[in-house]
């Protein structure tokens, strides 16, 4: 049996369901808008899509996107929602993840049949195992990179995101290692910029990072933001590696698949995936692509990270979608024990104390990077009790202990949950 890549949407149509779904698999295979020569049975059999699968959802409403065209003769059709499986032979876009983008999310959204379209799932064959390198790290990697188990890894975001200066920025991160902080990053905004060139701020936060470790046996973890021109990247990763780093931080929609790719196969360092400019794709239910196809090209490319939001964040996410996209994170993608490729999600956006216990519950794991600011700058007891706070919550919520019975006797969570207890992620 030929291998094949899946791809499931979610459609809006006037069209007959199965006439839509047909010019789907055309004009994303060897199809036009009107028969070609060379387009024999032969080919079309070997290279067409197909359709697999057609679940009709019921009629729309209304049409939710502008500009789609009922059929000639039709002119009063109403739309209908289904949901298309389609597939194609491997042998369209061989191990190519830039091709596979193109095939699964190319011009069909532009298509006149439809006034809606969201891809909701991929699933890519084996092969790509064998063609990318996959997560080098991952959750057990990384876990072993910080020195951490039993928990979550703590984490926050350099702030301000911008405008810091080099010392600055070497001096927050002094005071949030000197707290117990297992992991740092770069704000996704925060570059190579002239009041803080990349190279002087790295190496300022590894002196502090290293002097760190040489007090406590145990490195944190930076994550900066390296994202750039390839040339520009593979010389700010040749600086991570050289200076002892344990992480890069790529902005995935700025540095696209090439890029990703491009810094997996030459790194030895973890690879922190931000997904800023995610609402793009996700934040209609109309139009673009889910979590859970969105992030299967990434972890294939290499990324040992992947941002989920959190619980209560101060975006318009809702906390189901947040816990569906890191349990995908950590659901394994190909049937290959011997190359795992599950990555650790991170949390961040508005996340305290306060959403530790319903994170756990809700994941049922503590395989994750927390990532706080507020949680952390903002508490009352200062930054060291903000870092008590969350390892105290996440102990609490691994316990089956209630935050609120466990803040009895802890005081920094106690604080914690009434600073914070109120609005989280607002």
């Amino acid at each position: 049996m030929q291998s094949r890549i899946v791809a499931t949407y979610l459609v809006e149509t006037r069209y007959p369901l199965e006439a839509a779904a047909a010019a789907m698999a055309g004009e994303q295979s060897s199809g036009t808008f009107r028969p070609v020569p060379g387009e024999t049975p032969e080919l079309l059999s070997r290279y067409g899509a197909r359709v697999e699968a057609i679940e009709d959802l019921g009629e729309a409403d209304a049409q939710a996107l502008p500009f789609s065209r009922p059929p000639l003769g039709d002119p009063s059709a109403r739309p209908r929602r289904a949901r298309v499986t389609l597939s194609w032979n491997l042998d369209n876009t061989g191990t190519i993840l830039s091709s596979v983008w193109s095939t699964v999310l190319g011009n069909l959204f532009e298509l006149h049949h439809f006034s809606a379209m969201k891809l909701v799932d991929l699933v890519l064959p084996d092969a790509f195992a064998d063609a990318y390198p996959g997560p080098a790290f991952g959750v057990e990697g990384t876990r072993r990179l910080v020195g951490v188990s039993g928990r979550p890894v703590i984490g926050t975001i350099i702030k301000p995101s911008v405008g810091l200066t080099v010392e600055a920025t070497a001096e927050l991160a002094d005071t949030l290692i000197s707290a117990g902080l297992d992991f740092i990053k770069d704000d996704e905004l925060m570059g190579d910029p002239p009041h803080s060139p990349f190279a002087a701020r790295f190496g300022a936060v590894m002196d502090v990072i290293d002097r760190h470790a040489d007090r406590t046996g145990r490195k944190a973890m930076f994550a900066a933001n390296i994202s750039g021109d390839i040339d520009q990247m593979r010389r700010r990763l040749d600086l991570i590696e050289k200076r002892g780093g344990t992480c890069a931080m790529l902005v995935l929609n700025s540095v696209g698949l090439p890029g990703v790719a491009e810094v997996r196969r030459h790194s030895s360092v973890a690879i922190h995936g931000h997904r800023a400019g995610w609402g793009l794709f996700s934040r209609s239910p109309d139009l673009g692509v889910s979590y859970t196809a969105y992030q299967k090209f990434w972890r294939v490319a290499g990324v040992d990270h992947m941002h989920v939001n959190g619980l209560s964040n101060k975006f318009c996410e809702p906390d189901e979608s947040v816990v569906a996209s890191a349990r995908e994170c950590l659901t394994p993608m190909f049937s290959r024990p011997d190359r795992p490729d599950t990555v650790m999600p991170v949390f961040s956006s508005g996340q305290s104390a306060v959403q530790a216990e319903a994170t756990h519950a809700a994941l049922g794991s503590c395989d994750l990077i927390y990532c706080c600011g507020g949680g952390i700058m903002a508490h009352p007891g200062g930054v060291a009790a903000g870092v008590r706070s969350l390892r105290e919550a996440w102990e609490a919520a691994a316990a089956g202990i209630p935050a609120r019975d466990h803040a009895a006797t802890h005081p920094d969570l106690k604080a914690a949950l009434e600073t914070f207890g109120r609005g989280a992620g607002r």
